[in-house]
């Protein structure tokens, strides 16, 4: 069935994931919220398009980072990154259907963005007194510990993979804005490969999904991402220094409340 997402459904698609990725508020939840409210499918190009376009916004990262993160001669700050990975990689693979099918399941991701937001309304009093304030000085234990933690949003949809991580990364007695950072450099192997795992299993499975015109949907959606979470970023590490993660547990539980009511109602 050919996807029914147009150019404009995919730029507003793109904002919200720009705007959410490196948010503790589940840019996947509010991808699949949207595309749920305007009515678009969830067929094999909409499932690529939403992992495609999480790429593009991590990218912002690499723009943003380059000094700290093109490091050819540091090589223990990839190995970390290596590491952190694994837990992700393995768990992906082996929970790609339980993921497809919970996307499908507007319920689990509202009651998971609920109880998230409950969550982030304590971790600030949870972790007081960080030992780790610099990349040097996290240890590849830490990178595993944290990784683990990604799998969390990976099995749970809704939870937010940037939510987890720092989450995991405070656990691990990091500091706010080094677990954030770190986070956010984790990001980009995470989605790189979820993205080359998604366009081979299309390529693979319905390789007519990726046509021209839909290629130009995946390249539009890419850059809008890119551009708005350049400017998501810098907010979010500001923010963070200054107030910490309360204000984005009071947003999910409202979200999270609102959304079971429209599902109970039977208007989602």
């Amino acid at each position: 069935m050919p996807s029914n997402m147009n150019t404009f459904q995919s730029i507003l698609i793109a904002i919200i994931e720009g705007l959410t990725e490196f948010l503790p508020i589940s840019s996947t939840g509010h991808m699949a919220i949207a595309s749920a409210f305007m009515g678009i499918h969830t067929d094999p190009f909409t499932k690529l398009f939403e992992i495609v376009i999480q790429f593009g916004a991590i990218l912002s990262v690499v723009v943003l980072y380059w000094k700290r993160f093109i490091r050819l001669t540091d090589f223990s700050f990839y190995l970390k990154l290596f590491i952190a990975i694994i837990p992700a990689l393995v768990f992906g693979a082996l929970l790609k259907s339980h993921i497809e099918a919970v996307l499908e399941k507007p319920w689990v991701i509202a009651l998971v963005m609920l109880l998230g937001g409950v969550i982030l309304l304590f971790v600030d009093k949870w972790f007081l007194q960080p030992n780790t304030h610099t990349e040097q000085e996290i240890r590849p234990k830490q990178a595993f510990l944290i990784g683990c933690y990604q799998v969390l949003a990976v099995i749970f949809p809704g939870l937010s993979r940037s939510a987890a991580t720092i989450i995991g990364g405070m656990q691990q007695k990091l500091s706010r804005p080094l677990a954030a950072e770190f986070s956010f450099f984790l990001a980009v192997p995470t989605m790189m490969a979820a993205t080359l795992k998604s366009i081979y299993d299309v390529y693979s499975e319905t390789p007519e999904v990726l046509n021209t015109d839909r290629l130009h949907i995946l390249l539009i959606g890419s850059i809008v991402a890119f551009i708005v979470a350049l400017l998501a970023i810098k907010f979010f590490i500001g923010y963070l220094q200054k107030h910490g993660f309360r204000v984005f547990g009071i947003y999910r539980i409202i979200v999270g409340s609102i959304l079971l009511l429209l599902i109970a109602g039977g208007k989602l």
